[in-house]
């Protein structure tokens, strides 16, 4: 087996390990409100990154020249 392969059997293995530990912690352990708090925080920070992101990029561009211009 090549190491491609290798690698993308452990991140398979591993995402469904990460599912199920994630599913217990919710559903099953005491720890559900805070595992419920942390993931809502994360989603809300990866879209908020995301568009933030792309602020950031529509700011700095610079605009090419085969923009088309709108000087009537």
């Amino acid at each position: 087996m090549d190491k491609r392969k290798g690698t993308g059997i452990t991140i398979f293995i591993l995402c469904i390990a990460a599912f199920f530990v994630y599913a217990y912690l919710l559903m099953l352990s005491e720890w559900s409100p805070i595992v419920l708090q942390l993931s809502i925080l994360m989603i809300t920070g990866g879209i908020l990154g995301v568009i933030a992101w792309i602020g950031y990029v529509m700011a700095t561009t610079k605009p090419s020249s085969a923009t088309i211009s709108s000087d009537d």
